[in-house]
């Protein structure tokens, strides 16, 4: 089965609002061995979405829409849906029974009247109940393909996808098995590691297929298998990674990891190491990381975010005198800040940034796109000095707390035993 995922909603295509919907839903679709083969954004208007299902049904066998669900009688996505579909709009007693309960539990039985028409829905269409939001999941099926329309709120539509689309795709369809494996290289640029592995990927099975995802210094290589038989999946991808070893072993810092922070994590938990952070010109990115993953709080101790170099005196101990001698963007602040966060959480290891993410300069007119950053595991310390004038300040940050995690795995993984 392929899936074409469609995002309706002018919010998405001004920029204003992220789509986050579609990334959860291809992973989960990806999960139970559905591949998504293209996603498309689209303006709420009704015939852009029926040319978009047009489209989208071309392609793939399961279509699944997000967001352009409101409570007006004049909805969009449902006119499209029921044009398209040649349906029509009815009011659905059993979905508006659900509503009408759904306000009273929020004590807000005065909207009923207002929310009714998220009760209006396709004739024909099998209804999944939304538990945390007015507008109902449907799903339409023609000629063997399948349309699924859901609201466009991520907190509806994760629980949504979860614990009602992915049990029904289980239950009624014969899906392949998609099994990946990701191994993080770094320090290889991408054209040179290609060239390093070419035989070996020319050799691969019809059924695994090979993606570059550089990010920074580090290119994520991924296996993916597809096939019937998940252990005979499992074997085939334990079998290439075997073959590739040789090629870039000494490059490898995770042979089935995927984001930093939860290699980072898997490498912390086994060493049995605790971690602190000291972040100026990341703003809290790094600590934000970290603790994105479930059980960080294990190893990770806690984090300041000592803008102002005055707080870098005060908290972390840092020397004035290095400050006015060298500006506080500079390695032996960096190193300072590191050693004074070290001693602050009583942590095995510390990290630190310093530098100016633009788009001015600091009052020590340091250089805009400057940055340092220290490592320090135990008595091992190392610094860095980075350049990105051309990135934004959200792109900068991100970057560096990136950089910053990949060489502390590096320095855990290759130096520290």
């Amino acid at each position: 089965m392929k899936a074409v995922l469609i995002t309706i909603g002018d919010e998405i295509l001004s920029g204003n609002t992220v789509d986050t919907n579609s990334n959860y839903i291809a992973a989960q679709l990806k999960n139970i061995g559905i591949a998504v083969q293209q996603i498309f954004t689209i303006s709420d208007d009704v015939e852009t979405i029926k040319t978009a299902l047009k489209s989208a049904f071309e392609i793939g066998t399961l279509v699944i829409t997000t967001g352009g669900l409101g409570p007006t009688k004049d909805d969009k996505t449902k006119i499209a849906f029921a044009e398209f579909f040649e349906d029509e709009l009815k009011l659905d007693e059993e979905t508006f029974e659900h509503l009408r309960k759904l306000m009273i539990k929020r004590k807000r039985e005065h909207l009923l009247e207002i929310n009714q028409n998220q009760a209006v829905v396709l004739s024909k269409a099998q209804i999944f109940q939304n538990e945390n939001g007015t507008a109902p999941c449907q799903m339409i099926c023609k000629d063997g393909k399948i349309a699924i329309c859901l609201p466009g709120v991520p907190y509806e539509v994760k629980p949504l996808i979860q614990n009602k689309i992915i049990p029904y795709l289980k239950e009624h369809f014969a899906l392949q098995y998609i099994v990946s494996r990701i191994i993080s290289v770094v320090d290889f640029p991408e054209s040179l590691l290609s060239m390093r592995i070419e035989n070996w990927e020319l050799a691969l099975p019809e059924n695994i297929s090979l993606s570059y995802l550089p990010i920074g210094n580090r290119v994520k290589l991924r296996l993916t298998g597809v096939g019937d038989d998940f252990q005979i999946i499992e074997n085939q991808l334990d079998k290439e990674v075997e073959k590739l070893r040789p090629f870039i072993e000494e490059k490898v810092i995770s042979w089935n990891g995927n984001e930093i922070q939860e290699i980072l994590k898997e490498i912390l938990t086994k060493k049995n190491l605790t971690i602190s952070t000291a972040e100026s010109c990341t703003g809290g990115e790094i600590a934000r990381l970290i603790t994105s993953v479930s059980g960080s709080s294990k190893y990770f101790q806690g984090g300041i975010v000592p803008y102002n170099y005055h707080q870098k005196i005060k908290i972390l101990g840092v020397s004035a005198e290095t400050i006015s001698e060298k500006t506080v963007v500079s390695q032996e602040v960096a190193q300072e800040m590191t050693l004074g966060c070290q001693k602050l959480f009583g942590t095995d290891i510390s990290v630190s940034t310093t530098g100016v993410s633009g788009p001015n300069s600091d009052e020590f007119n340091n250089e805009i796109g400057v940055v340092f950053y220290s490592i320090r595991v135990r008595d091992f310390e190392k610094t860095n000095r980075l350049f990105l004038p051309h990135l934004e300040r959200n792109d900068f940050a991100n970057f560096v707390s990136q950089r910053v995690l990949q060489d502390l795995v590096e320095i855990l993984v290759k130096e520290i035993r």
